[in-house]
């Protein structure tokens, strides 16, 4: 979703998308993050800041400002701010994450995330600047799908300047192959041993080397993932717990049922009736 407001001091919105991300980049001045949880930062042109939601935050000309304060939400449009001299000029995008797998990615991520204008991805951004001073309305899919890939190559940038352990191992000769084989084929009938062959080393070193980087042993992560792709598979619509048992490597639904229960507190269907309202809620926001 994008928005482009042209503010002109004073100035104090505070942003309800209730997204789990939601990025901000002045395209033309500068303005201050108040988010829960951190100090405020002043960010200028070149920067894309990410804010972690859900909690509501305030993007202002003064960071102790009091009032009045605008409730705004990013809605999807793309207004041209056109030729101006002075005032901020910020582009926005909100996103909702409501699948279990990205969520884990989301929890790594401090409050607020500000990436300066040196990144991988400042021609992508000045790019999009471009297109958005142009007025291009006619194309707002495509500009959307911009915006995903600068919103990626922000989180990328930061990741890699602050690998958690995970995101290391994926670099690991060891570890690295092993993650791949079992995100690339969960459902496959991996053993211990068939996950050594695919790293090419014993199965002590295996163990040894991925619990050091992951904190879990191969065949507790490999459940983890299994039961984490379930509970966004149960949610699908047409979803049977039979159907979604195989397609993360269970023979049957009684053993997958048992397996979901003892790692998630609840059984399959609890869980796809839970999910499923969650899922009605968010489209009726």
């Amino acid at each position: 979703m994008l928005g482009t407001p042209v503010l002109r001091p004073p100035y104090a919105l505070r942003f309800v998308d209730g997204a789990a991300l939601t990025f901000c980049a002045p395209l033309l001045g500068a303005g201050w993050i108040v988010a829960e949880g951190t100090e405020p930062v002043r960010i200028v042109p070149g920067d894309t800041a990410i804010i972690r939601g859900p909690e509501p935050f305030l993007f202002t000309d003064d960071p102790t400002r009091s009032g009045p304060i605008i409730d705004v939400r990013c809605d999807g449009r793309v207004d041209s701010p056109g030729p101006i001299d002075h005032g901020t000029v910020l582009m926005a995008g909100a996103y909702h994450v409501r699948q279990e797998l990205p969520r884990r990615l989301v929890t790594e991520l401090p409050p607020l995330v500000v990436v300066p204008e040196d990144h991988d991805c400042t021609p992508l951004r000045e790019y999009l600047q471009e297109r958005i001073a142009a007025g291009a309305l006619g194309r707002h899919v495509g500009l959307d799908r911009l915006l995903d890939w600068l919103m990626v190559c922000c989180l990328r940038d930061w990741f890699e300047a602050n690998p958690p352990p995970w995101y290391r191992a994926l670099g690991d000769e060891v570890a690295g192959p092993v993650l791949q084989a079992m995100h690339g084929s969960p459902a496959a009938a991996w053993t211990l041993a068939g996950l050594a062959e695919v790293a090419a080393v014993s199965r002590t070193t295996l163990v040894r080397r991925f619990t050091h980087l992951t904190g879990q042993a191969p065949l507790t992560y490999l459940t983890e993932l299994r039961m984490t792709l379930a509970t966004d598979l149960l949610t699908e619509p047409g979803a049977t717990v039979a159907a979604v048992a195989r397609r993360v490597g269970y023979g049957d639904a009684f053993s997958f049922s048992a397996a979901f229960k003892r790692e998630r507190g609840m059984s399959p269907s609890e869980a796809q009736k839970a999910g499923q309202g969650m899922a009605g809620q968010a489209s009726l926001g």
